[in-house]
């Protein structure tokens, strides 16, 4: 398999992954399904969600695949007033990757990233290698550090 930009970004940062494949079904891109046929625990696989705030500026956000974005956390943890999830359509502009392929690593350009706290009860998470039906799991604190990661609570609560 090629390098996703992601993968080649962790190499040359010395950083060490371990990639996942599993077959994408279009008609499901959920991070639920993707955790359920890669075998892999819910509550290890990190979604990235991109959102804006609103001065216009792109925010990441790295949740569990099965929990919601509390998005009034958002604007907490990013000191801002507000914070909207961008459009579908504007996430290849953005990011350089499409939805069900986002990873939180190797975007067009370097946002602030946030990953919900929950991240640091485990030594490694996975996230997206940055294309469909690639996962990378990455110890945690190094993945954190490499994406200079703010860790808060961004979970909605029910």
């Amino acid at each position: 398999m090629t390098k996703t930009n992601a993968q080649r970004m962790l190499d040359a940062a010395g950083i060490k992954y371990e990639t996942i494949e599993y077959d994408v079904d279009e008609s499901d891109l959920s991070g639920v399904h993707a955790a359920q046929v890669s075998g892999i625990d819910p509550d290890l696989m990190f979604k990235t969600l991109v959102g804006k705030n609103e001065r216009g500026e792109f925010l990441v956000f790295c949740i569990p695949v099965a929990e919601e974005l509390d998005l009034k956390k958002c604007a907490a943890a990013a000191k801002c007033k507000s914070v909207a999830l961008i459009p579908v359509k504007e996430l290849l502009p953005a990011t350089g990757y499409i939805r069900g392929g986002c990873s939180p690593v190797g975007m067009k350009k370097r946002f602030p990233t946030f990953f919900d706290d929950t991240s640091e009860l485990f030594d490694e998470i996975y996230v997206s290698a940055g294309m469909r039906g690639h996962q990378m799991k990455v110890a945690t604190s190094e993945l954190l550090r490499y994406l200079d990661a703010v860790s808060a609570d961004l979970l909605a609560r029910h």
